[in-house]
């Protein structure tokens, strides 16, 4: 089959359009498609060529082919901040599949569980406040709780002073991934501190003087070996952190169920009565409706084939992971907040990808994803049973900053439901 030439692939009209990127955040690709009537489109981003796509079609050629690579793939100012060099989302191949080994022995059923009964435990004190009458805005708190739930559950010492600290950097590494300037150059500075932190856990672990439990997730990762080898140091130090950093991400999914529960009342009353049969969809649909990252990129490792194009070796690509999740020919009204679509539809691999997609055993799909949708249903059960209401503030969040939060933080008081 003849291949057509790159240069049909339509592009848009301004040379770069990194400023376009920042002015329309999450929508930028998607509606470039939409204006270019395409699913893939050619531009410049910080001048170097790329390829934008979108839907459920792209993202299996993004996560299915292994066809990209991860490495040189997005900005540093961004991979420093949150996987890092040396993560386990930076390599391929064998020495990638050694590595989710070790992500996914870490979060098996039991380890999930355990996970979500910590934060329970962990909830139980921040409701009684509430209760009392106190106003905390709850994606602070959500940081603060997700971080002590974390550090318990790795094994390591929670103290008031860790959970200050760790709250602080991790919830920085995310707030600022997609900013540049001081704000990014404070972050990555912060991530330093981290990762000293963390490599002083891993030396303790291994010297004998922090002894967390058998099999608790900082001791798998400090124990954990590739070739016969123990990853090294800086490594092991990387991993941990990439392990309870997306725990605390998850601060801004519950957020928004939080919001969903708030602005579709009949869903917290549903919950409430102890009807749990429609909460994973529930919580899905949060997934889908509401911004979590915009994009992926990923550097084709071979030349490739595409919808008729014939793409070069280490061509750039970036999915819209926001637009795919609201593509009209993967979900119907997708601009409505729907949980019952969930209920007789289970997601596909490429068309549900808010932490990305693919196989979750073997690709690059998040391997943390379990996690995530075991971690908000147990924060949307909890929230749908505490005594609380949401005072009069600015709940709207703008899709130009990413990652997308309600601009007040969504604050919340004791009072009447």
């Amino acid at each position: 089959m003849a291949t057509k030439d790159l240069s049909g692939i339509p592009r848009t009209r301004v040379p770069d359009a990194s400023l376009s990127l920042l002015r329309d955040g999450y929508v930028f690709i998607s509606s470039t498609c939409d204006r270019l009537q395409t699913d893939v489109f050619r531009t410049r981003l910080m001048l170097k060529r790329a390829f934008c796509v979108r839907g459920a079609g792209a993202a299996e050629l993004f996560y299915g082919s292994g066809l990209f690579s991860r490495k040189d793939a997005m900005p540093p100012t961004v991979v420093h901040l949150l996987q890092d060099y040396g993560s386990v989302q930076m390599l391929d191949g064998h020495a990638h599949a050694e590595r989710k080994r070790l992500f996914l022995a870490l979060l098996e059923a039991d380890g999930i569980r355990d996970f979500t009964a910590t934060l329970a435990e962990v909830w139980e004190a921040r409701a009684a406040r509430i209760a009392a009458g106190e106003r905390i805005e709850l994606y602070t708190e959500l940081n603060r709780m997700l971080t002590e739930a974390a550090l318990r559950w790795l094994g390591l010492p929670a103290t008031q002073n860790q959970v200050r600290l760790r709250s602080q950097e991790l919830s920085a590494m995310v707030d600022h991934a997609g900013t540049t300037g001081p704000h990014n150059a404070w972050a990555r500075m912060i991530r330093r501190r981290s990762e000293r932190w963390a490599a002083q856990v891993i030396a303790l672990i291994r010297s004998g003087d922090l002894t967390p439990r058998p099999g608790r997730p900082a001791d798998l990762i400090a124990r954990h070996t590739e070739e016969g080898r123990p990853l090294s140091t800086e490594v092991a130090a990387v991993e941990l952190l990439n392990v309870v950093r997306p725990i605390v991400a998850n601060a801004r999914f519950v957020v928004f169920a939080a919001l969903a529960l708030w602005q579709h009342p009949q869903w917290r009353q549903e919950f409430a009565r102890g009807d749990l049969s429609r909460l994973e969809p529930f919580v899905q649909e949060v997934r889908r409706f509401y911004p979590f990252f915009p994009l992926i990129g990923g550097r084709s490792v071979r030349p490739f084939t595409w919808r008729g194009y014939a793409f070069p070796e280490q061509s750039w690509v970036l999915l819209d992971l926001y637009g795919t999740n609201h593509d009209p020919r993967s979900w119907s009204e997708p601009g409505s907040f729907r949980p019952e679509r969930f209920v007789d539809r289970e997601p596909t691999a490429y068309d549900l990808v808010p932490q990305g997609g693919g196989p979750y055993e073997t690709g690059h799909r998040c391997p943390g994803e379990r996690l995530t949708i075991a971690t908000v249903e147990t924060m949307v059960r909890l929230l749908s049973l505490a005594d609380y209401t949401v005072p009069a503030q600015d709940l709207t969040y703008t899709m130009r900053a990413m990652p997308a939060l309600p601009r007040s933080g969504l604050i919340v008081s004791g009072g009447s439901r």
